[in-house]
């Protein structure tokens, strides 16, 4: 069953790992990462343009030739690489989670300049929508993540609880 402390009961994060066992199929694992990996890019992008039109990055934007450098294009090189895995049809690779992530990365970074792509003009800091378009994406990306494995998040939660009220008697338990 895992590593097991003095009192007998498996460390929390196995009993994370056994509701993972129980609860996410192959399936379930790689779409779990592609929404992680979609929320968790999408996240970083924000706070680094934000810190680099803010000036307290450290580093600019990148260019080349003199050109801006929009993060679409690292997305949709990523997902041509993605697309050139499903295509060669190498299915240990197809369904591994690592492929999913890179998709989910790949997403995260073309759907952070939409609007740029669907007007053809960097319209990325205008104020109209900008808020609205944030907000959107950023439920998008937890609710994706919480219904791809909601068996799995509840039985997460039902553990996590059971483990940090056990956790609080031994403490308050007046020792022997």
């Amino acid at each position: 069953m895992g590593t097991e402390p003095e009192h007998g009961r498996p460390a929390l994060v196995d009993r994370w790992r056994e509701s993972a066992d129980r609860h996410l199929d192959p399936t379930k694992r790689s779409l779990l990462a592609m929404w992680i990996s979609f929320g968790t890019t999408w996240g970083t992008v924000r706070l680094i343009t934000h810190g680099i039109r803010g000036g307290w990055l450290p580093w600019g934007n990148i260019s080349t030739g003199g050109r801006h450098l929009h993060h679409y294009n690292l997305g949709i090189a990523t997902l041509a690489g993605v697309g050139l895995i499903a295509v060669r049809g190498d299915e240990r690779a197809v369904g591994h989670p690592a492929i999913a992530a890179a998709y989910g990365a790949g997403t995260a970074l073309i759907t952070d300049e939409f609007a740029l792509l669907l007007d053809l003009r960097d319209v990325y800091w205008a104020k109209q929508g900008r808020l609205s378009v944030d907000v959107c994406l950023g439920i998008l990306s937890v609710l994706g993540t919480y219904l791809t494995a909601r068996p799995f998040w509840h039985e997460i939660a039902t553990v996590t609880r059971h483990h940090v009220g056990a956790a609080a008697r031994r403490r308050l338990a007046p020792a022997p």
